[in-house]
Parts: structure tokens; C-alpha cells; sequence
């Protein structure tokens, strides 16, 4: 077995050859020709049943039990066994009779009526789980590290069904900083157009309520001023050094992006960028932080005409959803950020007629579990904080381990089933799916079929034939449209 791949092998080290293959496909991306679709006109897609598709990733291992598939619920007592400890909130009804979610997510109980819920979504055993691998999977549909740049699912939309409104960016992420935050060199691989290119690449908005700063020439600078200040940054692109190492295929996309970029900085449309347009009282339905405010600026991008937008509760190790202690507590707090948003969110677009045609995902990269690292036989190492038998402070409730055998999936919109629940898992540990299981390449081809876009999508590059799923084999799972 290779070292980045061994169970057994500190996490610095498997990390620091994981970046190394990350850098050397990154490198090498530069420096690729122009990618050609196989097939073209030939090749069937499937009729869209969405236009446009909103990516609500919660970063670092959204624990199912503690959201969308409850279990048997255990309430913190000292001395109780971890073993023991399967949910740590109680379910709740939805608006779907049997449907039950946790406790915490009583607005987005209301909406599942709107929903499918995948129960059975399960990941790969990677060996040695690093969230960056698993995330750069979720997002590109391959393991890595790859021999290309692979590009994100945003960047396949953007490339192969172009833009909504030729104004706007086909991708957008929003609250991912790519600076300043551990793995951000693994952040970076993954949040990319890849071989296809700049221009297919996301607009990146950290803090979405600084958006609107991102798409607005500095105060007190005229037309003209603007203009030539724009002139002289292509000069100084094109006498970068960089692009002695860049194909004419990465060159000339670089060049589109900041024709793209322009074009919107001079448009319009560029206020769909500035929540703080939004009504008092719509803006304090998802002001509960970051993620909120990201899913009103998704909403508000989505009508403006941008493709595919991603919202995320951000990755930074040991913070968020990547629970390794303090879980109940910590999972309190983010129900109590994405609730009202997300709700909110599926209700807006509803009421503006564009719920149908917006296919809104909630994902993680894997579940959690409370003893379980991994799944059944996996070897990977035991990364909770702390590894005790018993309960004794209110830091060791909670599921810190990581678990990838069953992890739920949420869709709203998009041609999906209304109010169905697909799969299910154990109700007992370990709590694999069992029945109906969904890959990441089957889920991709769903999503990717439901924009209009067949999972046999292919593009040669390097003469290296390059898939939308993994070979072209992934395939939608049809029970879950309507």
C-alpha cells in the first residue's frame, strides 16, 4: 500500500504527500491544451428538469443522527457509555406524517413536505480520512489525488450548459475563505474549473455581506479611470512570468474570466451581489451568520441568473460540523444558523415561482458516530479528542468520530420527489445503510441529470478521455424524481 494511502501513517505525513500530487495536478493544469467534448451533439442529455442548482455544503461532517436521520436518543448523564449514545437530540415530526428529523431543524421540519430525503448516501473508505480527500471526491466525483486538475461540479455545469445570463458568473462559492485557514492548499484544489479553465472557475465571496464590494469599482473612480485601470492589470497579467508556463488554451480562458469579470462590474446586475438591498424583514429571516446570509445572497444570485451557486458553513479544521469535541454542543449552534435560512430559503424561491426549477442539495462529505471511525473493518485511525468510555463532561457528548457508511443527503426542487424518504439505516450500530445505497458517482448523476446533463458527459484532455462521473459509469437514481 502507497504511504498517503496507509491507515496507519501519522496524518502530517499523509497530509504532506497529499498536497505534494495535489501541487504536481495543479502545475501540470496550467500547462494542458483545450479540453474536447466527445461525442458533441451525438451524445443525448437527458430534458433539464432544473435550471439552476444551490449547494448548501455543511463542511467537515454534518453528523446524520444529529440532523436528518435520528435515532435512538440518549440525554447526557454522567456515566453513561459512549457506546451507548446514538443520537443526542430527540426527533421531531415534520410536515410529512412518519418523517421525523431532530430536534433544532423545527422550520426546516416544516418544508420537508417539499423534500427528498436520502437516507442512504455512503462514501468510500479512503484509508486514512482526511476531510480535504473526502471533500475533493464529493466535489469532483474522483478520488484523489488524480493525474489532472479535476474540476468541480460547479465548473462541469458552467462549462457544459453555459451561462443563464450572459452578465453573470455560471458558479459562484460563497463563505469559503481559500486564505488563512488550515487545508487551504487542499480547499484550493478542489474549488476549481480544473483543466477546463479560468473562466469556468467560481467566484469565490468569503463574507457574503461584503459581496457587493466584489463587483464595484472603488469609491470615487469614474468610467474613464476604471477603464484604464483595467487596461493596465491586462498588462501586467501578460507580463506575469506565470505564463511562460501556461498553455494557449489556460491563457486565453484567463483573459475570458477577466472579460467576464469586467463586463459585470460594469452591469446592472451586479446588485443582485448586495443583501443589504434585501427588505428589513426577509434579511432578518437569514441573518443567523455566514451561512445565512450566504443562502440569502444564493437566493438572490439564483434569480439574478447565475447557474450554480455553493454555500457553505466553511471547512477549518476542528471548527464547525468537523466535531471532534463539544459535539452536542457545537451542533446546537449550527441548527440554530441553518434552520430558519434554509427554510427560508426553499420558501422564497417557492413564492417567486423558481423552487421547481432550482435544485437545492444539502450535503456533507461523510456522517459521524460516536465510537465508529470510518465504517465496519475500516482501519483508519481514531481521530476524536477525546477517547473515553464513559461521559463524564459535557465536552464528550456528541458523535466525534467520523463515518462514512451512511450519511443523509436532503434535495428540494429540481424534479424531485415531494415529501419521500429514500434508503434507510440501521437503527442500531453500527448504523450502515441498508438498503438502497447511493453512491457519490450515482448522486453526482443525479444531479447532473436533473440540470440536463447525461452522466456519460465526456472530454478528452491530453488525449485522456474525462468523465462527469467516474468513467461514465455513475447513474441517476430515477426513484427519486417525480
Amino acid at each position: 500500500m502507497n504511504r498517503e494511502f496507509d491507515p496507519q501513517a501519522p496524518a502530517s505525513i499523509v497530509r504532506r504527500d497529499f498536497i505534494r500530487q495535489l501541487a504536481a495536478a495543479g502545475t501540470a493544469a496550467w500547462m494542458t491544451g483545450a479540453p474536447q467534448m466527445v461525442k458533441g451533439a451525438a451524445l443525448q442529455h437527458p430534458k433539464a428538469k432544473a435550471d439552476a442548482c444551490i449547494l448548501l455544503w455543511m463542511a467537515g461532517g454534518m453528523a446524520a443522527p444529529e440532523t436528518f436521520d435520528p435515532k435512538r436518543y440518549v440525554p447526557f448523564e454522567k456515566g453513561v457509555e459512549v457506546a451507548k449514545m446514538l443520537s443526542t437530540f430527540p426527533s421531531i415530526d415534520t410536515a410529512v406524517d412518519g418523517m421525523k428529523i431532530c430536534q433544532g431543524l423545527e422550520n426546516i421540519a416544516q418544508v420537508m413536505d417539499r423534500a427528498t430525503l436520502i437516507r442512504s448516501a455512503v462514501q468510500p473508505d479512503l484509508g486514512s480520512i482526511l476531510h480535504s480527500r473526502h471533500q475533493y471526491h464529493w466535489h469532483t466525483g474522483y478520488v484523489p489525488p488524480q493525474t489532472v486538475a479535476c474540476p468541480h461540479i460547479g465548473s462541469w455545469m458552467a462549462k457544459v450548459l453555459g451561462p443563464r445570463n450572459a452578465v453573470m458568473p455560471s458558479f459562484v462559492n460563497i463563505g469559503q475563505r481559500l486564505e488563512g485557514v488550515g487545508e487551504s492548499e487542499e480547499l484550493k484544489a478542489f474549488t476549481t474549473a480544473g483543466f477546463f479553465g479560468s473562466e469556468y472557475g467560481p467566484m469565490n465571496l468569503p463574507y457574503p455581506e461584503e459581496a457587493a464590494t466584489s463587483v464595484r469599482p472603488p469609491k470615487g473612480m469614474d468610467a474613464g479611470r476604471f477603464a484604464s485601470r483595467d487596461k493596465l492589470f491586462r498588462k501586467l497579467v501578460d507580463q506575469s512570468p506565470q505564463r511562460d508556463y501556461m498553455s494557449d488554451h489556460q491563457q486565453q480562458s484567463l483573459i475570458r474570466s477577466m472579460d467576464n469579470a469586467y463586463r459585470l462590474l460594469s452591469s446592472k446586475e451586479r446588485e443582485a451581489f448586495d443583501i443589504t438591498l434585501e427588505p428589513k424583514e426577509s434579511y432578518a429571516k437569514y441573518d443567523t451568520g455566514r451561512f445565512g446570509r450566504g443562502c440569502l445572497l444564493a437566493r438572490r444570485l439564483v434569480e439574478a441568473g447565475v447557474r450554480f451557486v455553493e454555500v457553505t458553513t466553511e471547512y477549518v479544521p476542528f471548527f464547525q460540523w468537523d466535531t471532534h469535541k463539544d459535539g452536542h454542543t457545537t451542533v446546537d449552534g449550527l441548527h440554530k444558523e441553518m434552520d430558519l435560512p434554509i427554510a427560508t430559503l426553499v420558501r422564497d424561491l417557492e413564492e417567486r415561482g423558481l423552487l421547481d426549477r432550482t435544485l437545492i442539495v444539502i450535503a456533507s462529505e461523510f456522517s459521524r458516530d460516536a465510537i465508529m471511525e470510518g465504517k465496519p473493518g475500516s482501519n483508519a485511525n481514531d481521530q476524536a479528542t477525546f477517547k473515553v468510555e464513559r461521559l463524564e463532561e459535557m465536552k464528550h457528548y456528541g458523535l466525534h468520530r467520523h463515518f462514512t457508511a451512511g450519511t443523509s443527503v436532503v434535495m428540494f426542487g429540481g424534479g424531485v420527489k415531494k415529501g419521500f424518504v429514500y434508503g434507510e439505516t440501521a437503527d442500531e450500530r453500527p448504523l450502515v445503510a441498508t438498503k438502497n445505497p447511493v453512491n457519490v458517482m450515482d448522486l453526482h448523476a443525479t444531479i447532473m441529470t436533473a440540470m440536463g446533463i447525461s452522466p456519460k458527459t465526456e472530454y478528452l484532455i491530453e488525449g485522456r478521455p474525462f468523465y462527469v462521473t467516474e468513467d461514465g459509469k455513475g447513474k441517476a437514481v430515477e426513484d427519486l424524481f417525480a
